[in-house]
């Protein structure tokens, strides 16, 4: 056997013993198989992904993922409801609402900013679903009580800053979120585009934290007094 040859049959052998790992421990091959498949939908779309590429990416077989998950559309909404979960998880761990008023929203605007920038996984998978009109998002029930937690916590930060004289009284929380989401979104989604056009590399540290202040300030001006 030649070297190729060699190399190609320690790494089946690998394969083999780390599915057999997998194989072993349920939650452990899940994981697996929701990262690998993470990456692959944000790197390739519903429609590019393939099952085969997922599972030699976690390195176990399509027998088990569809044991686990059921066929690619399954595993494609749990991974939209996973990539969903961690960014309302972290919110929650804001406290907001423990903050005084303008605190509270400062503080949402720049934690989205940074989550964004940390996880561009997350805003590849919305691109995604908004091309196919959220089709498999709208089959969520779990999803729809993530967002009520996060817009019912804003709407009471903003009724305190309303009360305080701090903020307008047609302050509306989902217009506040949208206005971070979308600043933050756009920004990093069409960095590629606008870099090129208007001749400024938008992902320059320089640039990054600029735009992170601007983000904070243009969300604070749309609600205060």
């Amino acid at each position: 056997m030649d070297t190729r040859g060699k190399s190609t049959e320690k790494k089946r052998i690998a394969r083999a013993s780390g599915e057999r790992v997998l194989q072993r421990d349920p939650e452990r091959t899940k994981a697996a198989i929701l990262e690998a498949a993470t990456r692959e939908f944000a790197e390739n779309g519903m429609g590019g992904a393939r099952v085969d590429a997922i599972a030699e990416r976690a390195g176990t077989n399509k027998r088990m993922l569809y044991h686990y998950f059921g066929d690619k559309e399954q595993l494609y909404l749990r991974v939209l409801e996973e990539a969903y979960v961690g960014i309302r998880t972290a919110e929650r761990a804001l406290h907001i609402g423990d903050r005084s008023p303008e605190e509270g929203i400062g503080e949402l605007a720049l934690f989205t900013w940074h989550y964004f920038l940390k996880h561009p996984e997350f805003l590849s998978l919305l691109g995604t679903e908004n091309l196919h009109r959220a089709r498999w998002l709208r089959q969520s029930v779990r999803l729809k009580e993530l967002h009520s937690h996060l817009i019912g916590e804003l709407a009471q930060v903003l009724e305190r800053g309303k009360k305080a004289g701090v903020f307008i009284e047609n302050a509306d929380p989902l217009h506040v979120y949208l206005t971070i989401a979308s600043l933050g979104y756009f920004y990093l989604s069409n960095q590629y585009t606008l870099s090129t056009i208007f001749g400024r590399e938008l992902i320059e540290p320089s640039n990054l934290d600029s735009w992170e202040q601007h983000i904070v300030h243009v969300t604070l001006a749309s609600i205060k007094r």
